[in-house]
């Protein structure tokens, strides 16, 4: 509460709104200062009495006893013009536009409080979750949760079937504080909708902002703590195909990895799930922003977007028009130094390129934890000899199988005997670039991409057609690939040898490889 005056009357009836008690807190509103009261909303308690709440407010001057009068008076003059009079609230509150039917006027989010009774907002839906269920000793009910934006600021509320990106009116919520551990909205206020509240369409929606973000560099991600929740624009560098994870209530849900990069040059691999993990497109490396991204250090630094989070592909925004023209000039000849990578994490997308001679010299994967390095090599041999092996037909289980002789195999790990099995593969090949070769292990993914064929096709050719299962290896045999591999120091026998993993294998990019190899021809130039 803040008792005010212009120099002909005194009131006690404001209030700052929540987002302004910092002035106070931080003594910036002082006794004898001069404000300019810029917006504020009047609201008429059940006894007849005005409170004016101020949402702007800017401050001119301290004023001491020992400044001329004059100018005292030509301040308070200023200030009378501004009427600071009930007559004055009345005209303010009316210039305020109505919603349809002549409810009660609008109001900005950021001046709504538990104190008032009648209000109507104007705002967008920005962000929009999917219906989920709860139950307790009332019974059951579905909610979802959405975020809407005005002019002002954004709050978190409950309700169902409204439509993102759309403009609505809304009235007779009720507000309660924000619990925000469920929530990444700023606001100290959440609203939720019940039967008797009023949600209209408003079709003048111009003058409200599409989203509201407060981006931060994906440099900046390493010094921010874990589980912040933060805003985030990037290139889309590279994106894996979606997979699907089974929780631990037996729920399956989709999940899709990809890797932002911004102009600071860093890299980081991004978390996508459900419906965004399945619809998203990748193709054309796209700008993707993202509100409210939780960030883990899993991996040194990675985030996810979560049911609650805003993904925008290209959005309409400058700083999407800013990123954009940087890629294109020289953004898309960088590799990135991916955060995620760095601290010997999973290592997403393709980065860290280096040749395999490279891989000797500078002893990658002689540390505590594996080293990834993304490569262009060519297959020169292929070891088919025990590259397949019966394995658990079990979803989640690759044991290798005992055959009990009988008809039935046997898994050890998963205790159990079955009737079948399912072929797996684990291919040793020998790569090669321009300087130096390398053998890597490939497993069941990336052995299946550089054969062409699947493990249960090739189960049966071996047992079926050793001719046509030898050309399969033959046509597979000096085709180039990019490779992601992950190399590690391990010690069998006493003996100590690098161990190199294919993690990932893609067709090769040449558009991009040569972007890659100017600007490396570049780099040395300037040398």
């Amino acid at each position: 509460m803040v008792m005010m005056s212009d120099g002909r009357h005194t009131m006690t009836s404001f209030m700052l709104c929540t987002q302004l008690n910092y002035m106070a807190e931080e003594n910036t509103l002082a006794p004898n200062c001069i404000c300019l009261l810029k917006r504020h909303v009047t609201n008429i308690l059940k006894d007849g009495r005005y409170v004016y709440i101020y949402i702007y407010i800017y401050i001119y001057i301290y004023i001491y006893i020992y400044i001329y009068i004059y100018n005292f008076l030509f301040i308070c003059f200023c200030c009378s013009n501004l009427g600071f009079s009930r007559d004055f609230g009345k005209k303010a509150s009316s210039a305020m536009p109505s919603t349809p039917g002549g409810g009660s006027k609008i109001v900005p989010i950021a001046s709504l409080n538990p104190y008032q009774s009648k209000w109507t907002i104007r705002a967008r839906v920005t962000n929009k979750s999917s219906i989920r269920t709860w139950s307790n000793s009332r019974g059951d009910g579905k909610l979802f949760s959405m975020e809407i934006v005005d002019e002002s600021v954004s709050v978190l509320v409950f309700f169902v079937l409204l439509h993102i990106s759309n403009v609505y009116y809304v009235s007779k919520g009720s507000l309660k504080i924000a619990n925000k551990q469920y929530t990444s909205v700023k606001n100290d206020y959440e609203m939720t909708l019940n039967g008797e509240s009023t949600i209209l369409p408003c079709e003048d929606s111009s003058d409200v902002p599409m989203v509201q973000c407060d981006f931060v560099s994906i440099g900046d991600l390493e010094v921010k703590d874990k589980d912040s929740i933060v805003d985030v624009i990037g290139v889309c560098k590279s994106v894996d195909e979606v997979t699907r994870l089974t929780t631990k209530t037996n729920r399956e849900v989709s999940k899709r990895t990809l890797n932002l990069m911004d102009m600071s040059g860093k890299m980081v691999t991004v978390t996508l799930w459900g419906e965004e993990a399945e619809k998203f497109d990748g193709s054309g490396q796209p700008i993707v922003a993202i509100k409210g991204a939780k960030l883990s250090d899993f991996g040194g630094r990675s985030l996810s977007a979560s049911f609650s989070s805003t993904l925008m592909i290209n959005p309409d925004i400058p700083e999407a028009y800013k990123l954009r023209g940087w890629y294109d000039k020289e953004g898309h000849a960088m590799d990135g130094q991916s955060l995620t990578e760095v601290k010997g994490g999973s290592g997403g997308g393709l980065t860290n390129w280096k040749s395999i001679s490279d891989v000797k010299t500078e002893h990658l994967g002689h540390g505590d934890k594996g080293d990834y390095y993304t490569c262009i090599a060519t297959i020169v041999y292929l070891r088919k000899e025990n590259c397949l092996y019966q394995a658990c037909p079990s979803q989640d289980c690759n044991k290798k199988v005992v055959d009990q002789q009988n008809g039935m195999f046997r898994c050890e790990k998963c205790d159990k005997e079955f009737p079948n099995f399912k072929y797996r593969l684990i291919l040793s090949a020998n790569i090669a670039d321009y300087g130096d070769n390398q053998w890597v292990t490939c497993f069941q993914e990336s052995a299946e991409a550089i054969l062409g064929q699947n493990a249960a096709y090739l189960g049966q050719l071996k047992d079926s057609n050793e001719a046509a299962f030898d050309e399969v290896f033959q046509q597979a045999n000096f085709n180039t690939f990019v490779f992601r591999n992950r190399v590690k120091l391990e010690t069998y026998n006493d003996e100590s040898r690098i161990k190199a993993t294919v993690m990932d294998v893609k067709p090769v990019d040449h558009k991009e490889y040569s972007k890659r190899l100017i600007m490396s021809i570049r780099k040395l130039a300037s040398q």
